[in-house]
This record gives C-alpha cells, sequence and structure tokens, in this order.
C-alpha cells in the first residue's frame, strides 16, 4: 500500500478537510461574487450558511458543483450532448484523456454529466499550478477533486514532478479506486489543433509494471473529445497567439488566469458535445510491445488523437471559419446565413484590439483547423 501521507503536495481534499475549507470560502472577500452565481436565489448570507452545512466532498459536489454546472448548461448552452458512456463499466476506474479547450469546464462538465447520465462516481481533475493560487481557488478546487500538477522550470524538475504525478494517478485509480481526467497536453489548445504530447504517455508510465503494455493497461485509458460551438475564450485565445506569433514569450498579466476561467464559464458556447470514445485496447498497445520507447509513446498518442479528432463534432462556425479564410464558398451548404452573420459580427469584436488581417487569421484558424485534423 502507498504511504499514506505521499502526495500532501499535490492531492485534493480529504472527507475530515471539508468543513474547514468551507468556513474558509464563506468567508472568503470574494465569496458573494460565487454565491451570486451559484445560489441565484439565496442572500449572500443564506449561501454562506450552505456552504457552512457542507461535511464531505460528496456534500460540496453534490449541493454546490451540481448546480453551478446546471447553471452553466442552462444559462450558456443552447444544447448539451454526450456520447459513448455505453461504453464504460461503473465498477471499473478510467484515466481519461481529453482534448483541453476550456479550463474548468472540460473537465468538470465531463464528470457532472457522467455523474446525472451514467451513474458514475465523480473522479479526480488535475488542475495546473499556475492556476492553483489564491485561498479561495484552492479551497474550491481541491475540495473539488482537484488535485496540482506542478509547472517544472528544469529538466531535473521535470523529471521528479513527472514521476510524482504518474505515482499519483496510478495511486489514486488503483488504490483510491478513482476515476482520472488529465488534458491531452500541457495547456490548453489555443490554435484548435489537438494533439496529445507524447511525454504525457510517457508520464503515465513511470510509475508502473516495468512491462509498458502493463504499465499503461492497468490505468484504463478512455480518450474524451470535446466540442463546443463557440470556442471558450476564442478573443482571447486569439490575442495570446497574435503576441506570440514571432516566438516571443508570452507574459501573462495579473489575473489574467482567473479572467479566462470566468470567462469560459460565462461566454456563451451554443451547442456543446462530448463524446467518450472508445478506450485504448489492451491489444493495442501489445502490437507495439517491441518498439522502441519513443517510437511506443508517439504511437499511443497517435491512437488517442485519432480517437479525439475522429470524434469531433464540426459545428457551422468551423466551416464559416474555413469559407472566410481561404475566400471560398466550398462549404456554404454546412451555415445559414444567419449562422454566417453571428460568426462574422463575433470576429468583429476583435477590432476593438487590433485591425490587423494576421489576428483575423489567427481567429479563424482556431475554428477551421479541427477540419483539416486527420
Amino acid at each position: 500500500m502507498t504511504d499514506y501521507h505521499k502526495f500532501d503536495d499535490i492531492r485534493p481534499y480529504r472527507d475530515e478537510e471539508i468543513p474547514a475549507a468551507m468556513q474558509r470560502i464563506a468567508s472568503n472577500h470574494l465569496f458573494p461574487l460565487v454565491a451570486k452565481f451559484v445560489f441565484p436565489e439565496l442572500t449572500v448570507e443564506q449561501a454562506a450558511d450552505k456552504i457552512r452545512s457542507f461535511k464531505t466532498i460528496y456534500d460540496f459536489q453534490h449541493d454546490a458543483m451540481v448546480p453551478m454546472n446546471q447553471q452553466v448548461l442552462e444559462g450558456t448552452i443552447t444544447e448539451f450532448t454526450i456520447g459513448g458512456i455505453e461504453k464504460l463499466d461503473t465498477s471499473k476506474r478510467y484515466l481519461y484523456v481529453s482534448n483541453h479547450r476550456d479550463i474548468v469546464l472540460d473537465s468538470c462538465i465531463l464528470m457532472y454529466a457522467l455523474f446525472r447520465d451514467g451513474g458514475h462516481n465523480t473522479g479526480e481533475i488535475t488542475f495546473g499550478s499556475n492556476l492553483m493560487r489564491g485561498e479561495l481557488v484552492i479551497d474550491i478546487g481541491k475540495s473539488n477533486k482537484m488535485f496540482r500538477v506542478d509547472r517544472a522550470r528544469n529538466p531535473r524538475e521535470l523529471y521528479s514532478t513527472s514521476v510524482h504525478l504518474s505515482e499519483y494517478i496510478r495511486y489514486a485509480i488503483t488504490e483510491k479506486k478513482q476515476s482520472v481526467w488529465i488534458a491531452q497536453r500541457n495547456g490548453r489548445t489555443k490554435d484548435g489543433i489537438d494533439r496529445t504530447d507524447q511525454g504525457v504517455i510517457k508520464m503515465f508510465g513511470m510509475s508502473g509494471p516495468k512491462d509498458r503494455v502493463d504499465a499503461l493497461d492497468e490505468l484504463n485509458i478512455v480518450p474524451v473529445s470535446v466540442s463546443y460551438e463557440w470556442e471558450s475564450c476564442d478573443i482571447l485565445k486569439a490575442l495570446e497567439l497574435y503576441e506570440t506569433r514571432n516566438g516571443e514569450p508570452y507574459i501573462k498579466k495579473p489575473g489574467e488566469d482567473l479572467n479566462s476561467i470566468l470567462t469560459g464559464i460565462l461566454q456563451d458556447k451554443g451547442r456543446v458535445h462530448f463524446q467518450i470514445c472508445d478506450p485504448i485496447r489492451r491489444d493495442e498497445l501489445e502490437a507495439l510491445k517491441d518498439v522502441p520507447n519513443v517510437q511506443f509513446h508517439r504511437e499511443v498518442a497517435q491512437i488517442i488523437d485519432k480517437r479525439i479528432c475522429g470524434d469531433y463534432r464540426l459545428f457551422p462556425n468551423a466551416y464559416i471559419a474555413h469559407d472566410l479564410r481561404y475566400g471560398t464558398t466550398r462549404y456554404s451548404d454546412r451555415y445559414t446565413k444567419e449562422q454566417y452573420d453571428a460568426f462574422v459580427a463575433r470576429m468583429a469584436e476583435l477590432d476593438k484590439y487590433s485591425t490587423d488581417p494576421v489576428l483575423t487569421d489567427i481567429f479563424l484558424g482556431i475554428y477551421s483547423n479541427p477540419i483539416m485534423q486527420p
């Protein structure tokens, strides 16, 4: 058995830590903003009393996170669908590897939908250390089964943090009996191109049996494809890519991460589809057992990419962006004039920041690039 305290530096809260965390959340100076969104029918004082009454992770998730997700689905999403839940077994625990478009919602909506529609227990969620800042964010995140992924600054740190993360993921799945969500790469997809970092696959195997096939097979890897009609933080992503187009490092502004989180939650998303892809089978891994390590990790990543890209749902905005970007009417049968006009109006908001056609092209690429994915 793994040492109970080995992962205290990154793990989510345990039930016995919830009452103190709830007290801190309810007393935080930013709590009225949270309460207004999660519990719009309650006064701030009533919401604080409700939060303070929670004694377990289940209480917090069922009575706070479920309402929050319902608010998101009802207030910012015109239609939410999820497919493939029947591929999962409620008695098994999985490692969900997802494309990453929104900081918070990709994982939270998935867990909510699996709980609501499939009878699955909620799983644990990776959360970057760059985002796990501020007492309120930390308390909400760790009470919602989020665990910290440290951002390494040099190769030595990268190795040690990768081993530690790998050990925790395996511990969560095999000993704690918790499913885990992780993005297919470090950070969100900002250009619309979903690609799994083979380093993530390497990390998965660092803590397992010496046999590479056994190490990955034990984790029950399930790719998940997330599709938003209106890309989360589309303008913010375009501006970031624009600022770094010449290879310059991007310097985040104070509060930018929190602004991206709130924008993603509050922005209208149109239709949203989550697809549970086919799980990675042992025979697929066995077919790669004799290839060199680097090729093994690359080909497993490609299997995940094929699943995610193959199940990605293309909405009219993708086709509109393609036709605008390339000056064609190739996909004009895939959208209406009303949809076209709405997209052009959204794109016009870029003019507040710059009229450079390069920025426009970046924005169009965010939406149209998925069409080109294999």
